[in-house]
């Protein structure tokens, strides 16, 4: 990143007197907080009806969807199959992970950080989970220092704009001073753990903190928001084994952060960005107010939980779907299309089969006629597994499942 001219006057967080002292308004926080435990155990007792292989299907479905969005709030895109067949064979659903190392890396990141949150948090770990985003030791076509903090002597920066016409939109604290700014993070971390026995600090509010606190030491050259929002979804599993020691690990990995805060990255940035500034901030305050940045994040995991409850109900939607077609007769075209259907998702999910399944798309699908792609969407109909929509040429099958709307064609 180029270095830029620093302003004199201090502008961050970090340079202030009570750094790294952050606290919040409990009491102001109480209301957002009882919304998203009450959301939290909704989706818990959701989560608590359902089978295994459906557990296992949510969990498989959410890890992908954050996958995707920690990379993509970085602007950078996985490879879908290659992630897919990772998590896989991280649920132990698969005999073999995807191919792409970087892909392959994120999963393991984020795996580790939740199936062993309960295991010291020490940077070491935090090294070697940078050192698996870059297995090749550049991010592009920069070579970047993996395993390791950043080091270099010229300012770390966050930069965006064209060359000459840059606009910093942070610096974090000097590289000299990262060792000792991560002991202090992480011997933090470390006491206010849930089952640490100190001084108890909300477990939600808990995340967040951490998740500001790293963000504004930055401490690698690179991944620093992937690391970050790790150690946010590790706090929040630390959380919830707390409020239910006997929490299977297919119930830890049901909520989803990365993609929440994808949906609303213009409000995490700015929210972020407010919290990391001095504006407000009294010079001989004895601690920062991150009140605001912590009703921010409150409100955000309340969204994400409740979007985790949708797809568990879709998910569970899928498996009584599949237990209706497995009573009927279908042929080997209909199953696969049908699981093309379920696959696709629907409106409400933010997916769905654009335009519907026509016989000319069914025909194409499974290589059939369109004289056997009708007889094969007629016969599906009749048996209730798809419903029909339109008459004539605009004749549309749907994927006959209550409250599933397909998105129209467009033009």
């Amino acid at each position: 990143m180029p270095t830029l001219t620093t302003p004199t006057s201090p502008s961050y967080i970090w340079q202030h007197s009570a750094w790294p002292q952050l606290t919040f308004d409990a009491a102001a926080l109480a209301p957002a907080l009882d919304q998203a435990r009450l959301e939290q155990g909704r989706l818990m007792g959701l989560l608590g009806a359902i089978g295994l292989e459906q557990a296992n299907a949510v969990q498989r479905d959410l890890w992908v969807q954050e996958a995707l969005a920690t990379a993509a709030i970085e602007g950078e895109q996985l490879n879908v199959e290659s992630l897919r067949s990772s998590v896989a064979h991280r649920l132990q659903l698969a005999d073999a992970p995807g191919a792409d190392r970087s892909v392959e890396g994120l999963v393991q990141v984020m795996g580790d950080a939740l199936a062993n949150h309960g295991a010291a948090l020490d940077l070491d770990r935090l090294c070697r989970w940078q050192s698996a985003l870059f297995p090749g030791g550049t991010s592009g076509i920069t070579r970047i220092a993996v395993g390791r903090v950043r080091d270099r002597a010229d300012a770390m920066q966050i930069v965006s704009g064209a060359l000459g016409r840059e606009v910093v939109h942070y610096e974090a604290s000097p590289s000299a001073q990262v060792a000792a700014e991560m002991a202090r993070l992480l011997a933090w971390f470390e006491n206010t753990r849930p089952a640490a026995g100190a001084t108890p600090v909300n477990g939600i509010a808990r995340a967040a903190l951490v998740h500001l606190w790293f963000e504004s030491i930055h401490p690698f050259e690179d991944g620093n928001g992937r690391l970050g929002r790790a150690l946010a979804d590790m706090a929040l599993a630390q959380d919830m084994h707390a409020q239910d020691a006997q929490a299977s690990p297919a119930l830890v990995r049901v909520f989803g952060m990365a993609h929440q805060m994808l949906k609303t990255r213009a409000a995490y940035y700015y929210a972020l960005d407010h919290a990391q500034r001095l504006r407000g901030i009294a010079p001989e305050a004895s601690a920062i107010d991150a009140t605001p940045w912590v009703l921010w994040f409150v409100q955000a995991f309340t969204q994400a939980w409740m979007a985790s409850q949708a797809v568990v109900r879709d998910a569970t939607d899928k498996a009584h779907f599949r237990l209706r077609a497995a009573q009927c007769q279908t042929n080997e075209r209909q199953r696969s299309v049908l699981e093309r259907l379920l696959d696709a998702g629907h409106v409400g999910s933010g997916g769905g089969f654009l335009g519907g399944m026509t016989n000319e798309k069914y025909a194409k699908i499974t290589g059939a006629s369109k004289a056997t792609a009708t007889r094969d969407l007629v016969d599906l109909a009749a048996k209730g597994l798809l419903r029909v929509e339109g008459v004539g040429k605009a004749t549309r099958y749907a994927v006959n499942v209550l409250g599933w709307m397909q998105p129209t064609a467009k033009g």
